[in-house]
């Protein structure tokens, strides 16, 4: 029987250097709770250490997440990679840091640091997660695929670190399943504002940095249970799976 989840598809943790350091694993698990949400995503940016740690602490309890991440393309263009599971984003994680150059410098960029389930520090990532990898947009959507992933372009309304601020377009060839728009701009909105890409599904998400932002953009999706086939299929709106109004 289908159900109609609350997904927000798009929340980081304290490991991206842009968030705040309140939102550690147990911490924004209880907040998604609270917000009534079914499905979460964490889409750290360029990194994947605290995904693990958000699913340990929501084990046994009422929301499902997926393995995530937010990848930059060398068009300095974000990237949403859902997983259907953490082996898959770990293969796409070593393919990111083969790829991304630099190192944090955090009196400039922020903290990144690796939170446990228990909002225990366990270290700190080194990387300069905020830069763009060597990858294209188009490199990363083939390994999102090839992983049996979905590869969402986020948030597409931003004229900063959008496929469409980037490169002015979403290419036609580049295989996006779906494109992802703030609570700002909404669905039904961006449908009247980008017209030409009325092939493509919309999500709603919070791309949340701050505790009090998860949930504020969600999207209802309907399936059978929550997981990156049934999405996939919703996405595509096959066998009565869809996204909802």
């Amino acid at each position: 029987m289908l159900k109609g989840y609350r997904c927000d598809l798009h929340i980081h943790t304290c490991l991206s250097p842009c968030a705040d350091l309140d939102m550690c694993p147990a911490a924004l698990v209880e907040k998604s709770i609270a917000e009534r949400l079914d499905v979460i995503a964490i889409c750290d940016h360029n990194a994947s250490e605290n995904v693990e740690y958000v699913m340990k602490a929501a084990e046994g309890k009422p929301v499902h997440v997926f393995p995530g991440m937010e990848i930059m393309s060398r068009e300095e263009a974000h990237i949403l990679a859902l997983l259907g599971t953490m082996d898959e984003l770990l293969q796409i994680q070593d393919i990111v840091y083969r790829s991304l150059p630099g190192t944090n410098r955090e009196e400039i960029f922020g903290c990144q640091a690796i939170v446990n389930e228990s909002d225990e520090v366990e270290g700190f990532n080194e990387r300069f997660l905020m830069g763009a990898t060597e990858l294209t947009a188009h490199d990363i959507v083939e390994t999102i695929h090839r992983l049996n992933g979905v590869a969402i372009a986020a948030h597409v309304d931003r004229e900063s670190f959008s496929v469409l601020g980037q490169l002015g377009f979403i290419p036609p060839d580049i295989g996006f399943e779906a494109l992802e728009v703030s609570h700002i701009t909404g669905r039904i909105k961006a449908r009247e504002l980008y017209p030409k890409l009325s092939d493509y599904p919309f999500i709603e998400s919070s791309d949340a940095h701050f505790i009090e932002d998860i949930g504020k953009g969600f999207t209802t999706i309907y399936m059978e249970k929550p997981s990156i086939s049934e999405l996939k299929m919703a996405i595509e709106g096959r066998k009565g799976r869809h996204i909802g109004w």
